[in-house]
């Protein structure tokens, strides 16, 4: 067990807390003491345990989500002094004080910095974002992908669903249908899948109408965002390729496969 070592140092916060979903929204000031080495989440911890805020007054412990730790689970996601990332890999050391948190306002607020990223899982379902395997029997090895294909497939298949890259888009919003990158990118990368390519017609026309790759407006904020480096901007421009494409395949009715 490690024991916090006493700096004398302490670090300013503030939050922006929500009680209720809907509900008024209010700035709330801490001061927490300074670990070197600390990230955002830390911070919150410290809070949780001491729930008082730099005037002395006493309130309700702050909420979040998290998961990993790790940046992998993509759960801890929000506005850290204006700009959307993971709390967990975000180090105190590295932000000018006060530290302002606040929830991504693309989503519905639960509750103060938590969210509810649905929209972002309800995109994924409408995009079909699996390999389409049917009956629970062995089918054995599946097809192999060439070496430089697979490199760059696993690249894509790094997205963590924490709707950083939605935050930064000035397309998506609560008023807006745009689906978003994060969900346009999975369809590229299950449309390169062997099998997953065998409904590559479906998703490419699940975002060829309302909400889908037509209210992208380009401004690339998502890829400087994203956390895992993942080439959304690439993405979107080879799936308005495939789409072009895929526009005269449904015209023509054709039968055949078209890479």
């Amino acid at each position: 067990m490690t024991t916090a070592v006493g700096t004398g140092k302490t670090v300013k916060m503030e939050i922006l807390r929500q009680d209720t979903e809907g509900g008024q929204t209010r700035w709330e000031k801490f001061e927490v003491p300074y670990r070197p080495g600390m990230n955002v989440i830390s911070a919150l911890m410290a809070i949780q345990q001491n729930p008082v805020t730099a005037d002395g007054q006493k309130t309700t412990p702050v909420t979040w989500d998290m998961n990993c730790l790790e940046e992998v689970c993509g759960a801890c996601s929000m506005v850290i002094n204006g700009r959307p990332r993971q709390s967990c890999s975000t180090l105190i050391d590295q932000l000018e004080q006060p530290v302002r948190l606040e929830p991504m306002k693309t989503f519905p607020v639960v509750r103060d910095l938590q969210v509810d990223r649905s929209r972002m899982f309800n995109a994924l379902k409408k995009v079909k974002a699996w390999v389409p395997i049917d009956g629970s029997y062995d089918l054995g090895e599946g097809p192999r992908m060439p070496e430089r294909k697979r490199q760059w497939a696993y690249e894509l298949s790094k997205c963590m669903t924490c709707g950083v890259c939605m935050e930064a888009c000035p397309n998506v919003s609560e008023k807006a249908s745009f689906i978003g990158p994060a969900p346009l990118s999975q369809v590229r990368l299950f449309n390169t899948h062997p099998t997953g390519a065998m409904i590559k017609d479906e998703r490419l026309n699940a975002i060829m109408g309302d909400g889908g790759l037509a209210n992208c407006g380009n401004s690339q904020n998502c890829v400087a965002a994203c956390p895992k480096g993942i080439p959304l901007t690439t993405s979107i421009a080879a799936l308005n390729r495939a789409t072009t494409v895929q526009m005269f395949r449904n015209f023509f009715g054709s039968d055949h496969m078209v890479d």
